[in-house]
């Protein structure tokens, strides 16, 4: 009896035609220039939104952040706090130091500010050595409760130079149909009570 075998076909890849070839990489370019383009406007616009010197936002930035997070906030009914923090002594730092040593002391604030903020914190330099800390979904006596963040200031000197660096700062919640100038206004006169109450001192308005 005679055994038949078992016949194995191999498969054999079809040579692709260098006309799709050539399609298919034109592809792979175009996508790849894409995604160049994509990322060199995300940097872009980055760029515009932040502060050059110490990475937080800028005002513009700030100003999206804000009516974007007011808008939420209005959504949810969860209220929205303002922090405005304006570093103590600083003229007197400036002038005595120069201007080379204050931007460092504003690079080392933000630093330390950015270690212990929550990742749904917002950090906008706001003005010469001012500071916005924006808080969503927090209460204004939850925003006031910084105390943890001028001990860290306190306890970590800027690098090199030994400067210790404190803050004063005036805390608000964002009210219903009140325009950013008007929170920031609130802020301001907020942190003005806490700079004539001495340094190191959160005021609420």
């Amino acid at each position: 009896m005679a055994v038949g075998r078992r016949i194995h076909h191999r498969h054999f890849r079809r040579p692709v035609a260098p006309e799709l070839e050539k399609v298919f990489l034109d592809l792979l370019a175009a996508e790849a220039r894409v995604a160049d383009r994509e990322n060199a406007l995300a940097a872009t616009r980055a760029a515009v939104l932040t502060d050059t010197l110490t990475g937080a936002l800028n005002r513009r930035g700030f100003t999206e952040a804000r009516q974007r997070e007011s808008a939420r906030a209005r959504r949810s009914g969860k209220p929205l706090a303002l922090a405005l923090i304006d570093p103590d002594d600083f003229k007197r730092l400036n002038d005595r130091e120069g201007h080379h040593v204050s931007d460092e002391a504003l690079l080392h604030l933000v630093q330390v500010l950015r270690a212990a903020l929550r990742p749904s914190d917002i950090l906008c330099r706001f003005g010469g050595e001012e500071f916005v800390r924006l808080r969503p979904d927090t209460a204004l006596h939850q925003a006031a409760a910084i105390s943890h963040f001028q001990r860290q200031l306190a306890s970590r000197a800027m690098p090199v130079r030994e400067i210790v660096l404190s803050f004063s700062a005036g805390v608000v919640v964002h009210q219903a149909g009140e325009s950013l100038e008007q929170a920031l206004l609130r802020a301001d006169v907020a942190t003005y009570a806490a700079k004539r109450a001495g340094n190191f001192c959160v005021v609420t308005g």
